[in-house]
């Protein structure tokens, strides 16, 4: 899948990640699951905030793996919020990567991820709409 040069991140920097040698596969890459619990993480930063305390990840779909992540590239993940249920927030999460020497963005993977807002006994609660 080829990147159009003029497409930039969409949504807010949730985190920014170095990809280090102790997450590569036999190949030498970064492992793809590494990449996806990055933007897990991202997307629950961020849903976290929308739904004003505690989420739990339902879903991630849509998942395409654009680009191998390399020791060394500095992982940065967006989030873009695309809807807000009754109780439950949806964003598309993009993983870029600044490559180590060239100062290059590449996009790398994207999906799209789906939280649940619950309260202290992991029951679902409202999304505030405030």
């Amino acid at each position: 899948m080829e990147q159009d040069p003029t497409e930039t991140p969409r949504g807010e920097l949730q985190i920014r990640q170095l990809a280090m040698p102790g997450d590569t596969n036999p190949a030498g890459d970064i492992f793809g699951g590494w990449v996806m619990a990055q933007m897990d993480a991202a997307g629950g930063i961020a849903a976290s905030a929308v739904a004003r305390g505690r989420v739990v990840t339902v879903a991630a779909s849509s998942m395409v793996f654009i680009q191998p992540v390399k020791v060394g590239d500095v992982v940065c993940v967006y989030t873009d919020l695309t809807r807000i249920g009754r109780t439950s927030v949806t964003f598309d999460i993009a993983a870029w990567v600044l490559r180590r020497g060239n100062g290059q963005r590449i996009k790398v993977t994207q999906a799209e991820f789906t939280f649940v807002a619950v309260d202290e006994g992991g029951r679902p609660r409202p999304v505030p709409r405030d």
